[in-house]
């Protein structure tokens, strides 16, 4: 039997292997999508729906799951999902059919909300610094996975088959659910956890129609009436929920905590890097791919590309590492703004230089850097100014909008490349790359200066502390809010004694 010290010990390694999972997931869909195509003899933009259906059942599941996650039963959560995540990787690794193989990556997309449900655990499980630290590892696991991920999946799918991915996908999940069973605690304590339902299924319907339009607008046409109507039935759905959840008593998503501007900082600095992230790395392993005969490119294989996502996974690292000295330097107001400059800075380097491969490395490990810093210090952000009760609800709606930045940014860069694309021609022109790095580079510009403008300043006395007070450090933070913890859970117990006295 495993012991506490042991089990807790632990906690944090596991939790980051399941955070992995999620890069280990998307890395089963980008990168294979030419061999799913030339596998079940699809239209590669019919082969897409690879990746829209995982990004639909985890947009569909975070909010849930982040709902879930503030509840007593947060192994059970995770648990629950592995074993789904398992079944969908077994299914689409014995697919005979695409109909079936796009089933199991929908099945594998639920894992897409494990984040936090992740950060729900290391914030209820560990000390105030350790979960500082730990969650926001948690935060940049999925950028840092995708690097290992990507060029191991793909080098799996050529040197022995499309289903052999699925298969090293199967292992790797079956591995996180046997750690998870051991090493999670199976009760944290937790108020009785009510549910919102009808929000989750208004939610649920606006978020799908919002995938669906971003996945297949390009194809339809967006001013299409099958686009336009998707569109606007979203619209009006979501439109019926923001006064839904306001309204609610337990509501699936607290939407009062955007007034706090640092919540509202954070959901909107990640919506927009999500958007710019996917401006430039998908974009850059394209170029990649791109032969000589088109004037530009390295005619570089599926191998070599994914390979380039390795100085990603290593600047995303470093950054996150580098985060805890440089707030007690510098302060946490600059955190986002500065990791933003650094990331529209590497998107214009790139437009503007990329006659050799090494190039694309540098530009990748530099992206790493700026992405590091940001996701790391978003959720901290988010986590600092919520109730520990309802850390799950706030992280998983950060999470919606960044898997909604992710397919905003995916739809805009194929539009990007499309406009630049010849008729009859089957690769863009140069300038279509350059568009969308410098599109990338402005939007992290305005990132920048949101996240320095929207926090504000607090006066002293006027609410709560937020992360916008300079040369304070996270971990004096995070340990007085503790000890306010603590001491309130003292009050309300010696509040009940009383009333049992007076009862007597």
């Amino acid at each position: 039997m495993m012991t506490y010290g042991r089990r807790t010990s632990l906690l944090l390694p596991t939790l980051v292997f399941v955070g992995l999972l999620v890069a280990i997931v998307s890395s089963l869909g980008a990168p294979l999508v030419p061999t799913i195509a030339a596998t079940y003899r699809v239209p590669l933009s019919t082969a897409q729906w690879v990746l829209t259906a995982a990004l639909l059942t985890g947009a569909l599941a975070t909010p849930v799951m982040g709902r879930l996650a503030d509840g007593a039963r947060q192994r059970d959560v995770i648990v629950l999902t592995l074993g789904v995540v398992l079944v969908g990787c077994v299914l689409s690794a014995v697919a005979t059919s695409f109909v079936l193989l796009v089933v199991g990556r929908g099945l594998q997309g639920v894992g897409l909300g494990l984040l936090p449900v992740n950060m729900a655990i290391a914030r209820r499980n560990l000390d105030p610094v350790p979960a500082a630290r730990a969650i926001a590892t948690l935060s940049v696991s999925t950028a840092i996975g995708a690097g290992l991920g990507y060029p191991i999946t793909a080098m799996v799918a050529q040197l022995l088959d499309l289903h052999a991915a699925y298969w090293f996908g199967a292992i790797v999940v079956a591995a996180a659910l046997a750690c998870s069973v051991l090493v999670l605690p199976p009760r944290t304590p937790a108020a009785p956890l009510a549910f919102d339902a009808l929000g989750a299924v208004l939610l649920s319907l606006a978020v799908t129609g919002v995938s669906v339009v971003l996945s297949e607008a390009g194809n339809w046409g967006w001013t299409s009436p099958r686009t336009l109507v998707i569109a606007v039935g979203s619209v009006v759905v979501l439109a019926a929920w923001v006064p839904h959840e306001l309204r609610s008593p337990h509501p699936l998503v607290n939407l009062h905590h955007l007034a706090d501007r640092s919540v509202l900082m954070a959901d909107v600095a990640g919506f927009l890097m999500c958007v710019s992230m996917y401006l430039v790395v998908p974009i850059v392993v394209e170029f990649i791919q791109m032969p000589p005969s088109t004037g530009f490119g390295f005619g570089a294989s599926v191998i070599v590309s994914g390979l380039a996502l390795v100085p990603l996974s290593i600047g995303t690292f470093l950054a996150s590492r580098l985060l805890v000295p440089y707030e007690r330097r510098f302060g946490v107001r600059s955190m986002i703004p500065l990791g933003a400059l650094v990331f529209a800075g590497s998107s214009t380097y790139f437009a503007l230089d990329h006659g050799s491969l090494w190039q694309a490395f540098v530009t990748m490990g530099i992206v790493g850097l700026g992405i590091g810093f940001t996701f790391a210090a978003m959720p901290g952000f988010i986590i600092r100014a919520v109730p520990a009760s309802e850390t799950g609800s706030a992280t998983g709606f950060y999470q919606v909008l960044r898997n909604i930045g992710l397919s905003v940014g995916s739809a805009f860069g194929a539009a990007v490349l499309l406009a630049y694309t010849r008729p009859g021609a089957t690769y863009p022109d140069l300038d279509g790359f350059r568009v969308a790095l410098l599109i990338s580079a402005g939007l992290g510009l305005v990132t920048a200066v949101l996240s320095f403008v929207l926090p504000g300043h607090r006066q002293p006395g006027t609410g709560p502390r937020t992360p916008t007070a300079d040369h304070d450090s996270i971990e004096t933070r995070m340990e007085e809010v503790a000890l306010l913890e603590a001491a309130g859970a003292m009050l309300l117990d010696e509040r009940d004694l009383d009333a049992e006295r007076r009862a007597t």
